[in-house]
């Protein structure tokens, strides 16, 4: 999904409230039981995955600049937090992984990441959470590492643990448990936790860095590389922030050379703010948005430096040349937004999904709603945008959709971007997470 100039901007689940070619979709509609559903319309009724096929060996890498390339071989792959069940009410199964290849994910290339295998135990317990709320090379090996919150045990006294670990990738994939996030006492403020983890080079100096919620007002800003004990190299006091949720994927959105990030004034709908980033990190708070239920930063045709999205169920607000603020409007709703190039033009088109899904084109003027193309998954149900990223390597993003009809039975479809209709009505690859099921 991420070039350095087009940044879908969306957070992640609150801990506490516990995202091949057309051969290889051809033989997985196949083989995962595509068409007649395997589940009936009893939720109770338990999913049948033994068609899908045995997992293929990982292919191992030897490191790249690829994001989300866990395996290090120069193709982008997919995290999938939401799973089929067994049941509908059988517990989370884990994180999913796809990995790529030269002509796309390979549904049949997968990892399952599952608590009892993967997670750190805290105070003797595994988490029974374990999702994936951010990805990024933080001790600079070459290999994309996963940031992971869970739900440690506390009884309310003192300081609440960190819930956060860190994952980190191999030539082989995941490979090892993870390792709790060293987040110091110097680092942290007041007695909430420390989550809304968001990835970035916001000092500029080449190692990812990582900041959390600190409390009301306050970040954590902890400086890479980390260390494979889950320390980081350097921590200072919390910062000052607009906001104490915040947001990311981060964006060098000013084009300075550092990273800079989206804050919330809450976790919930509401106001944020560009918080930018400079040889200290991120402490100057640069264009402020209006309430939203989300916000995507891209190139969406006017001006030098990025642009935002902001959506409500009204209506989409547009910021121009951030960290300044030229104001405009679409009378486009989008409760849910992300931005990708999908033609490989430079730039950015804006993707609605909510009550529907359309791809409006960027344009020199800001994206075109007129020209906007409607996406209509195969399969029935609620449709959600997983990711944009460029899976196939050809310079131009492709979208990745999750299609949710029960807890026993889901449809994943990657439509690929093109030059002519922006995304392709087709999709290329096709499978169901019912896959991970198989052992």
């Amino acid at each position: 999904m991420r070039a350095r100039w087009t940044v879908h901007v969306r957070r992640s689940a609150r801990r506490t409230a516990k995202g091949a070619a057309v051969l290889g979709s051809l033989l997985l509609l196949a083989a995962c039981g595509h068409g007649p559903s395997p589940a009936t319309d009893d939720e109770g009724t338990p999913v049948k995955a033994a068609r899908a096929p045995a997992p293929l060996p990982v292919p191992h890498g030897d490191g790249s600049r690829t994001p989300d390339d866990f395996n290090g071989d120069g193709h982008r792959d997919l995290v999938l937090n939401d799973l089929v069940k067994a049941e509908s009410h059988a517990d989370d199964a884990g994180i999913g992984i796809v990995y790529g290849s030269p002509r796309g994910l390979v549904p049949r290339t997968r990892q399952l990441l599952s608590p009892d295998r993967y997670a750190a135990r805290t105070q003797g317990q595994l988490p029974a959470v374990f999702e994936a709320e951010a990805a990024c090379d933080l001790d600079g090996d070459g290999f994309t590492d996963l940031v992971v919150t869970t739900d440690p045990p506390y009884d309310g006294q003192g300081r609440p643990p960190v819930p956060l670990q860190l994952l980190f990738g191999s030539p082989g994939g995941f490979t090892g448990r993870a390792v709790p996030l060293t987040v110091p006492d110097r680092a942290r403020l007041g007695k909430d936790w420390p989550d809304h983890p968001v990835c970035g080079d916001f000092d500029g100096d080449g190692a990812e860095d990582l900041v959390v919620h600190a409390s009301a007002g306050h970040l954590s800003y902890l400086r890479g590389p980390f260390g494979r004990r889950g320390a980081p190299h350097a921590v200072g006091a919390p910062l000052a922030s607009p906001g104490e949720a915040p947001t990311g994927p981060a964006a060098d959105v000013d084009r300075d050379g550092y990273d800079d990030l989206v804050v919330r004034a809450s976790s919930g709908t509401g106001p944020a703010a560009v918080v930018l980033g400079g040889p200290t990190g991120p402490a100057r708070t640069g264009a402020t948005l209006p309430s939203g239920t989300d916000v995507a930063l891209g190139a969406f045709g006017r001006g030098a430096a990025l642009d935002a999205a902001v959506g409500t169920v009204s209506g989409t607000a547009l910021r121009y040349d951030l960290p300044a603020a030229a104001r405009a409007a679409l009378d486009t709703p989008g409760t849910m937004l992300d931005a990708g190039d999908f033609d490989g033009d430079g730039l950015s088109e804006l993707v609605t999904s909510g009550s529907g899904l359309r791809v409006l084109p960027g344009g020199a003027t800001g994206p075109s709603a007129p020209e906007a193309v409607t996406v209509t998954p195969a399969a029935r149900g609620t449709t959600r945008v997983l990711a944009v990223g460029d899976f196939d390597g050809d310079g131009r993003a492709d979208l990745a959709l999750r299609t949710y009809r029960r807890d026993t039975e889901d449809s994943i479809e990657i439509h690929r971007g093109t030059a002519g209709e922006l995304v392709a009505a087709r999709a290329a690859v096709t499978f169901s997470t019912s896959a991970f099921l198989t052992p």
